[in-house]
């Protein structure tokens, strides 16, 4: 075993494992989750009138109908839903949504409730589509497929219903996906996705997956149908919620459309980074899914049902339809109280209505502008409230006069509903969150600095419980031309000002899905930061318009501060590369006074393995295609085929630094977002193309000596048991031929091409394993040492020196045997990471057959052409002329105007470039390339002998 290529794995091994365990703290320490679980009581009808009559694919998935048995009867009585499950989902993940709707609408069993009863609601019908846990993620024609029956599960559930009847559509992972490949289609009357990859597939094995995607985008742009897309952020591990985002930059809808997109952690009531699966029974989300759902029902247009969803499924970044009275009000001296200027005014306990008028500041110089900030806890100022909120309301106002005051509503620049973290207690509390009822609504407003004007508040309704706080801050954010280089190296001290409302903003720094931050406060020590305070600081981090995070600061929240971001991120294209927002509010009882700011590397580190896995698995493709290269080099000289493991320590030796240094100027150049690793020339990011190379040449070491630790057993065996096949007899041309058009039959009519690779695999991985025993046993009976494989030529050294260099010359015999065996060996490590971008296809397959049988159509996986040259390949290099085809593959022919040699070059070029963004690519020019050497070599080489 080389001691280079020791290292090498070593360090591969080990670079796998940080990134792995990095990845899996991001769960507990980045974004951590804090959900209840939901509880239901289910009941499932199947839905058997849906059969083949309908569709053909009724042998393959069924039609459920969701019943709460505590709550209501099996009969239709409300409006349609349809929930699609997605990658492995079954229809029961629709139980958490439909159990919350039937116990918002029921009181008891079969009593609508008292909120619902006197208006035109109705209960909901939660019908879901089993699809067998089918693996959509990895293929494309199962998307079609799912989505041809949902397709005509949506007709058969309207045939049920009073003609005009709309249907609501909620989808869950790739399921969010089919929803929208359905479209266009003027039943749907909206679309609610969870933790759905819209922008960017999570993976490309085929081509028809990209078509698919094109084709949503061009519904996403184009379609009227409301569409919401529900983000779990960083705590989903199984989608990079980038993806997730309705991008106008990608997508390049239209603004008049609907396309919202809400991560939970900001989404108001939840508050939490949401796990993938746990997206659809984290009870903050399902009910506000629910509740969205029942009120979709009741409305007819498309604007109608955008306002249901702002409503409960919003996270404050646009403002509510003002519900605020127009008009002038007057306040005579006896009807509110003057606070002194400069005061902040606190409410506790507010009791029946009150009015309190505030001075506005007295200007400072170049001041124009103060912002008021007001926050009532667990009360609403209209329309925003908790769910269930105390009783009383805040109406704002803004006024002019000494006396008497004339007043006009004060409309708002934000109006949202932000946590109010338990002092003492991590945030978000693990398994419990947020209560839907817990919240502060904080309220903001830009007030011109007139003299002698005031702002108003007027507390209605007080029943001796919450709390009002009000006050003025600088409307003026902070902008802190903090460098990314700085924050690399070292971290960046921030000083605050003291003020209930400090906002800081950092133009210059990325916001990229690759890099986290850590923020850590320093207090006043003259401050008080005990459970008494009114209001502990809350950090407001905002990086994109739909992305929102939220952090106590305190010193006893004990939770390390992360600051990371979505919006952008590799392979998608982004308007929002770099600037974060942060701001931090409080009633002034504890105060920050600064904030240190640097890079988290744990965090940091752990964001890249998730995102950079499949690039990994094609550099490796490409690293080998760059070794075969070397190969046919050196056999085109005339010299004989290497050993696998000189062939890779000279890889490390020559290639390898080379193309370290070359990866790094490759990511400097401004290249389109889907070529490389993603990340359009960005310089921060360049060092990860350096640090993945070797990375993933460890992995090419480590699958190497993998492979022949599996070899040895099955070698020993043939040695021991088989019989070497000694004859060279070709079969009769028509006998191969007719064979191999027998296979491609088979293939075009009932198996896949991948199940063909495999064994293509199975039946190369053999006759390596043969080989080994032939040199073996031939070594043996001739009682000679063991002959060295032979090594790699060095620069400028003739193949004559080489075998002059060799300890003991081999004989013919065993020349023949040792380049036979390299040559099988060669090809094995090349077909081998090979496997990984046609595996997960081969499960989708033999999860279809398990659930639907044979007779499942499992289209667009029969082109037999992507797999011919492996066939052809591994035939003649399985037969008794071996090593004669070994040598024809990998030796040269002056009579060739352009090497096959090339092609290897061709599919090195497109697995580092396009392979981690189109995988699919990367197996086809693998095809191309030893299709072309087959095509040149090996044929003129059977018909030459045959003949």
């Amino acid at each position: 075993m080389s001691r280079l290529l020791a290292v090498f794995a070593a360090f591969s091994l080990v670079a796998v494992a940080v990134l792995y365990y990095a990845g899996l703290d991001t769960y507990h320490s980045l974004s951590p989750q804090g959900c209840r679980m939901s509880w239901m009581w289910p009941s499932y009808v199947l839905q058997t009138q849906f059969d083949h009559t309908w569709t053909p694919l009724a042998r393959r998935y069924s039609l459920w109908l969701y019943r709460e048995a505590n709550r209501e009867s099996n009969e239709l009585h409300g409006a349609p839903v349809l929930f699609i499950p997605g990658n492995a989902g079954s229809s029961h993940q629709a139980r958490s949504i439909a159990s919350s709707a039937a116990n918002q609408y029921y009181s008891s069993p079969y009593q609508v409730s008292q909120e619902f009863a006197d208006k035109s609601y109705r209960g909901l019908d939660f019908f879901a589509v089993e699809f067998n846990e089918d693996l959509s993620a990895f293929h494309g024609p199962t998307i079609d497929s799912e989505t041809t029956y949902a397709a005509r599960a949506i007709d058969y559930i309207l045939s049920l219903y009073p003609p005009h009847t709309s249907i609501l559509v909620l989808g869950h992972s790739m399921g969010g996906v089919v929803a929208t490949a359905l479209l266009p289609n003027a039943n749907i009357s909206a679309i609610i996705t969870m933790s759905s990859p819209h922008t960017l597939p999570p993976v490309r094995f085929d081509r028809r997956i990209d078509h698919i995607y094109a084709q949503n985008h061009k519904s996403l742009a184009s379609d009227p149908t409301p569409i919401l897309s529900l983000c779990g952020g960083a705590t989903d591990l199984m989608i990079p919620s980038e993806s997730c985002i309705l991008s106008p930059t990608v997508l390049k809808f239209d603004s008049t459309l609907y396309r919202r997109t809400v991560f939970t952690s900001a989404l108001e009531g939840c508050w939490t980074g949401v796990g993938h699966l746990a997206m659809v029974w984290c009870h903050q989300v399902r009910w506000r899914i629910a509740r969205a759902a029942l009120e979709l029902a009741a409305v007819q247009t498309a604007e109608e049902r955008a306002l249901v969803m702002e409503r409960w499924l919003r996270d404050g970044h646009i403002l509510p339809p003002a519900t605020f009275p127009r008009g002038t009000v007057r306040l005579g001296p006896g009807q509110y109280q003057r606070a002194p200027v400069n005061q902040h005014l606190l409410i506790r306990d507010p009791v029946g209505t009150e009015t309190y008028a505030l001075p506005l500041p007295p200007p400072e110089e170049g001041q124009t502008m103060a912002k008021f900030v007001l926050y009532a806890s667990q009360g609403s100022v209209p329309p925003v409230a908790p769910h269930r909120p105390l009783p009383f309301r805040a109406t704002i106002y803004v006024c002019d006069g000494d006396g008497e005051l004339s007043c006009t509503p004060l409309d708002p620049t934000t109006l949202k509903l932000v946590p109010s973290p338990i002092p003492d207690s991590p945030f978000p509390v693990p398994d419990e969150g947020s209560d839907e009822s817990d919240g502060v609504v904080l309220y903001e407003a830009d007030v011109a600095l007139n003299a002698g004007s005031h702002v108003a508040v007027t507390i209605e309704n007080g029943d001796r419980h919450g709390w009002v706080f009000a006050g003025f801050a600088e409307s003026e954010l902070m902008n802190i031309d903090v460098g990314f280089t700085s924050l690399l190296l070292s971290y960046v001290d921030i000083s605050l000002p003291s003020s209930i409302r400090v906002q800081v903003k950092l133009p210059i720094v990325p916001a990229n899905a690759l890099i986290v931050y850590r923020l850590t406060p320093r207090f006043d020590l003259e401050s008080s930061c005990t459970s008494e305070a009114v209001l502990l600081p809350l950090l407001t981090h905002t990086s994109h318009l739909s992305e929102t995070h939220y952090f106590p600061l305190a010193p006893n929240f004990a939770r390390p501060i992360l600051l990371h971001s979505h919006a952008a991120a590799p392979y998608i294209l982004s308007d929002h590369p770099v600037g974060h927002t942060l701001t931090i509010h409080s009633t002034g009882e504890c105060s920050v006074n600064e904030i240190q700011l640097t890079v988290d590397w744990w965090a940091t580190i752990g964001r890249w393995g998730s995102r950079y896995g499949t690039a990994a698995a094609c550099w490796a493709v490409g690293i080998v295609s760059v070794i075969m290269w070397d190969v046919f080099r050196s056999a085109g000289n005339s010299a004989p085929i290497p050993d696998v493991q000189e062939a890779l320590i000279f890889f490390a030796r020559k290639r390898l630094p080379l193309m370290v240094v070359g990866c790094y100027f490759v990511s400097l150049l401004p290249l389109r977002v889907g070529l490389w690793l993603g990340n359009g020339g960005n310089h921060y990011f360049a060092p990860l193309a350096m640090i993945l190379l070797p990375i993933t040449f460890g992995l090419v070491c480590v699958m190497w000596w993998l492979l022949r630790i599996l070899l040895w057993p099955l070698q020993r065996a043939l040695m021991l048991f088989g019989r070497q096949r000694e004859d060279t007899a070709l079969r009769r041309p028509r006998t191969a031929i007719m064979s191999m058009m027998l296979i491609f039959l088979v293939i075009f009519v009932l198996v896949p091409w991948q199940v063909a690779f495999l064994g293509c695999w199975l039946i190369h991985f053999y006759t390596c394993a043969s080989s080994l025993a032939s040199v073996a046993s031939h070594t043996s009976a001739i009682g000679t040492e063991a002959v060295p494989l032979v090594a790699m030529p060095r620069e400028g050294e003739t193949s004559e020196e080489t075998i002059d260099n060799a300890r003991r010359p081999p004989t013919p015999r065993q020349q023949l045997l040792v380049q036979q065996t390299s040559a099988h060996l060669h090809l094995l490590l090349f077909m081998t990471w090979l496997l990984p971008l046609v595996a997960p296809v081969l499960a989708v397959w033999v999860r279809t057959l398990a659930t639907a049988g044979l007779t499942t159509p499992f289209d667009g996986d029969h082109n037999f052409l992507y797999v011919a040259p492996f066939l052809i390949l591994v035939e003649v290099l399985s037969g008794g002329d071996a090593g004669v085809y070994a040598k024809a593959f990998f030796g040269c022919d002056r009579e060739e105007r352009l090497s096959p040699k090339w092609g290897m070059a061709a599919l090195a070029v497109v697995a580092f470039f396009t392979g981690p963004r189109t995988t699919y690519m990367v197996f086809e020019m693998a095809s191309v390339a030893v299709g072309w050497a087959v095509m040149t070599r090996i044929v003129p080489a059977y018909w030459d002998a045959a003949s």
